[in-house]
């Protein structure tokens, strides 16, 4: 039927070219029109080189369309009438393109005179350019026919071989180099040499495989990117969270001292009211005293010029001492407001509020210490390659697996063990020692979790974890957060309030937050959950260690 196809396409290109479309013709595998066409058995046509170099290059040999299977590679022969019907299609393809002058960086063609044509092919036989004119008989000699035609280059005698002057028709993969057909019968008689066609087949064939490997980089970066943002929106949204939480203490401390302010003020005004009504009393009273001795002053004054004898002596017992006044040398009046001291402890308080803001990521993370909670390992969880202190304080990956009673609660396949008891109310808070491991995951993880097979550690399947892989640190939230920290994680803190529905981990050694799973739905126990992860010929031999809180009171929690 293929045949019969081209064979009437070759009796009339012009009545049927408005049938034919550059679709149909054009290779699957290089997806350019067809060259040295070939037909393999299931009916579909490939170049001969792109079939070939995706057969070498895969175990199957089988057709890249249908996926027919072939037990032996078949023999590929060129489809006589199907490459006439192409090699017709090129031609009226290139005639059908407008003759136009050359512009600049476009090749023109050789032999035009005057306006130098554009080229539409070169002749590395003849290393010349043509116009589609001076084209034609290359398409109508024989012997012309013969000859390779290439798209238009420059520099047509860098195409030529340099010892024999002929054209660089083949490759030679021994030593990577085209080379000419006259090469391989001197110094490439022993090598692989492959046509160019075929060469570039292949390559193309890498070419996309790299391609899809490139682009596939490209996805993971944008993937990266977009983790990347999400970790800063999840910041930003804890930054505002803090600063909302600030601004309010700060706010509610200032209404606390502009309360007490007003207080004060209006204590100091009483003072001052109590002061003055004193001193009006005093002054009253004096004023009394002063209009007494006035008139006794007086009195005197007339006793002392009188010619009365008599009189003068008979007076002189009630005029002669002093009246009986008040001793005002000891009086003041003083309203004891108490400013100086009143100073120096709103003085002392913006000193002390300057300390604890500046040591405030401390505080915090005292305050949650108070939470501690003593954990130790539960060995019926653990994975039979984890091996634990007697303690029960330390789980690390051993080289041997341990035959042991497959229990439901036991994991079997990831490397993690659950802390012995579960806590399904109020806070909870533990310390881990990280220093020394390559990988690890810490956090939590509710009590119904799937603990059999493959396990993803995310918090839509029951694991609030941290974890650290490749240098990387990551929450998994969903999706993940790259987490970037300043230093190296040498102990981390695990705080949990059930109720809130919070999981936070801080860094203890630089008593600072890393990152905190919010608005989450607790419904059964949650226990804590360590993965050392596995050995890696003792690179991570180090074991997780769980530490003793040293700050903070230990308060007992409600747990199983």
């Amino acid at each position: 039927m293929l045949y019969g196809f081209t064979f009437g396409l070759c009796l009339d290109m012009s009545t049927s070219s408005s049938l034919l479309s550059e679709e149909q013709l054009l290779c699957s595998i290089c997806l350019d029109v067809f060259t040295e066409p070939v037909t393999i058995s299931c009916g579909h046509n490939f170049c001969k080189a792109c079939i070939s170099g995706y057969w070498d290059s895969n175990d199957l040999c089988q057709c890249p369309l249908c996926k027919e299977n072939f037990y032996r590679k078949p023999e590929l022969r060129v489809n006589t009438a199907f490459r006439e019907v192409v090699e017709n299609f090129k031609k009226m393809r290139v005639r059908g393109k407008d003759e136009s002058p050359a512009k600049p960086g476009q090749v023109s063609c050789d032999l035009c005179t005057g306006t130098k044509l554009k080229a539409q092919k070169s002749c590395l036989v003849c290393q010349t350019s043509y116009c589609e004119t001076h084209l034609e008989p290359h398409q109508r000699v024989a012997a012309l026919k013969r000859h390779k035609l290439i798209n238009p280059v420059e520099n047509l005698e860098d195409r030529m071989c340099k010892k024999h002057d002929r054209p660089l028709e083949l490759f030679c993969r021994t030593d990577q180099t085209c080379v000419c057909r006259f090469c391989t019968e001197t110094d490439h008689k022993t090598h692989a040499t492959v046509p160019l066609e075929e060469e570039c087949g292949e390559r193309k064939a890498q070419l996309r495989t790299t391609k899809a490997e490139v682009q596939q980089m490209i996805l993971e970066r944008l993937q990266k990117v977009q983790e990347i943002k999400h970790s800063v929106d999840l910041s930003k949204k804890d930054a505002e969270r803090e600063i909302s939480d600030s601004v309010q203490v700060f706010t509610d401390l200032v209404r606390s001292i502009e309360r007490s302010q007003a207080e004060l003020i209006e204590v100091i005004e009483e003072k001052q009211r109590a002061a003055e009504r004193q001193a009006e009393g005093l002054i009253k009273e004096l004023e009394q005293e002063i209009t007494e001795l006035k008139r006794r002053s007086t009195e005197l004054e007339q006793l002392s010029h009188t010619e009365d004898q008599l009189h003068l002596l008979q007076s002189f017992p009630s005029l002669g001492t002093p009246p009986p006044i008040r001793d005002w040398s000891e009086i003041s009046v003083h309203s004891d407001l108490c400013v100086g001291t009143v100073r120096r402890a709103v003085s002392q308080l913006d000193e002390t509020l300057n300390k604890e803001i500046e040591k405030l990521p401390e505080v915090k993370l005292k305050r949650i210490q108070q939470y501690a909670v003593d954990v130790t390992l539960d060995p019926d969880t653990a994975h039979p390659y984890l091996i634990m202190s007697e303690d029960r304080k330390q789980v690390k990956h051993g080289d041997t697996k341990q035959d042991l009673p497959d229990y439901p609660e036991r994991f079997n396949l990831v490397v993690c063990v659950l802390g012995k008891k579960g806590f399904s109310s109020g806070r909870f808070y533990y310390e881990v020692m990280v220093e020394g491991k390559t990988k690890w995951d810490l956090g939590v993880a509710r009590e119904s979790i799937n603990r059999k097979g493959e396990i993803t550690l995310s918090s839509e399947d029951g694991y609030w974890t941290l974890w650290l892989r490749n240098g990387e640190y990551e929450a998994h939230a969903e999706p993940s957060v790259l987490l970037h920290l300043r230093e190296k994680l040498q102990k981390v803190g695990v705080f949990v309030d059930y109720e809130e529905g919070q999981v936070s981990f801080y860094d203890v050694e630089a008593r600072s937050h890393i990152y905190s799973f919010t608005d989450c739905t607790f419904t059964d126990k949650l226990y804590p959950l360590f993965c050392p992860c596995r050995n890696d010929d003792g690179e991570n031999s180090t074991p997780l260690i769980i530490s003793p809180v040293n700050d903070g009171l230990r308060l007992t929690l409600k747990h199983s």
